[in-house]
């Protein structure tokens, strides 16, 4: 595990600034109702359970990590990978990622050759915001119900200092300036997402639709 001994750095004109050490992606390694059911109920009882009980962790090489930019800027202007820490972070002013794109500028990590139709899976990540960063997508899992709804089966976004569901409930207050560890269980099959702060269940909240994929 990353030693986390960082401090913010000040991008006055970011809209985005974030820093992620040690990402994993974990599968359940028993029946998808039961793994969900043990792991859920477990960390929704006491702040000091693990949300990772009853999953194994997947193999990640750097090939699984894929990198989207503004298309008109070096990756090294947006990203940097170093001591085990991804720093990411785009200005206001920043093209999307592909010129054709009418999507909002992004500099996002995007997590590969593991989308997943069924079962139940779980993204653990290290993460933190430096104050000042508002509007910030900090993970989603994609593959909400697409043409007949909505594209994401869950966003968390950073605004005011809070983490939020989308830009509605607050799932944890005070997120910025310091570490936070991050779990997202998403259950396909019952079509819910549990979010989980520093080991305690902070959001359960319908799953959309979707299948999924993370960044």
């Amino acid at each position: 595990m990353a030693s986390h001994a960082l401090l913010p750095i000040p991008w006055p004109a970011c809209v985005c600034a974030c820093m992620v050490a040690a990402v994993a992606l974990l599968a359940s390694s028993s029946p998808p109702a039961a793994a969900a059911s043990r792991s859920l109920a477990a960390a929704a009882g006491s702040s000091g359970a693990e949300p990772t009980l009853g999953f194994t962790e997947v193999s990640l090489s750097e090939s699984n990590f894929s990198l989207q930019r503004p298309y008109d800027v070096p990756s090294g202007d947006r990203y940097r990978f170093a001591g085990g820490v991804r720093r990411l972070w785009v200005l206001r002013s920043d093209k999307p990622h592909q010129r054709q794109s009418n999507t909002s500028p992004r500099t996002e990590i995007r997590m590969t050759g593991y989308d997943y139709s069924s079962g139940v899976w779980q993204f653990e990540g290290y993460g933190y915001v430096p104050s000042g960063t508002t509007g910030v997508s900090i993970m989603q899992v994609f593959g909400g119900a697409g043409d007949s709804g909505p594209a994401t089966t869950l966003m968390l976004h950073v605004y005011d200092g809070a983490l939020r569901y989308y830009d509605r409930q607050v799932v944890e207050y005070g997120i910025c300036d310091r570490w936070f560890r991050l779990n997202v269980v998403h259950d396909v099959g019952g079509s819910t997402v549990t979010v989980f702060v520093d080991g305690v269940e902070r959001l359960r909240a319908p799953g959309r639709g979707g299948h999924g994929s993370c960044s």
